[in-house]
């Protein structure tokens, strides 16, 4: 499998183009930690509410037993502690509610954050890459398969600008009628440049 291009441009530009999105994706995943970090900080105010509301209930479900051993009155006394401590874990739930909140909004945040642009110029780049790769794999099998390089060099007179077929030569179209293997071998290694590819080193029979 061809990866990358035989021509050096080509293939320099296709290395720049991968350390490009590589850098990109690192960006935006420290972005979507730095996003994840400064929502989770709204954690903060629900850890302190639980910390309140475990401390308090502690403190009174504490007095609650003390004063139930006060003689005759104890239960009836012990009652309110009781209720206000239950009170008092209601706000430590809330508080670990809140907490709960803040992570989740801060997971989604993050990763929308992240995942977003990264998936857009992932996907542009991943079909670049596989489009080039399926190129170069059947113009490789053709030149394998193949004895000369006619039909690169016919599908250069079709797709390529004027200007680059007038540098072959003045007539390519009659020249390549003609079979003559420089201008033939030129249009043909003006294609496979196009796709990423060099010319075989051998030459065509006249």
């Amino acid at each position: 499998m061809t990866l990358y291009a035989q021509t050096p441009w080509r293939r320099a530009r296709q290395i720049v183009g991968d350390l490009l999105v590589v850098g990109w994706v690192v960006l935006w995943v420290r972005a979507g930690l730095w996003v994840h970090e400064v929502v989770g900080r709204l954690a903060a105010p629900g850890r302190t509410l639980e910390d309140a509301g475990s401390s308090l209930s502690d403190s009174l479900n504490s007095a609650g037993d003390t004063v139930a051993r006060v003689p005759l009155v104890g239960d009836d006394v012990r009652a309110p502690f009781t209720a206000a401590g239950g009170a008092a874990d209601s706000i430590a739930r809330a508080g670990v509610e809140v907490q709960d909140g803040a992570h989740q909004l801060a997971l989604v945040l993050g990763l929308t954050i992240a995942a977003l642009p990264i998936l857009l110029v992932v996907a542009v780049w991943l079909y670049s890459r596989i489009r080039f790769v399926r190129k170069a794999r059947a113009a490789t099998r053709i030149l394998d398969s193949a004895a000369d390089l006619d039909l690169f060099a016919l599908r250069a007179l079709a797709t390529q600008p004027v200007r680059a077929l007038a540098r072959v030569s003045d007539d390519p179209a009659n020249a390549w009628r003609r079979r003559d293997p420089d201008v033939v071998r030129e249009l043909a290694s003006l294609e496979l440049r196009s796709l990423g590819l060099r010319a075989p080193t051998r030459r065509m029979p006249a």
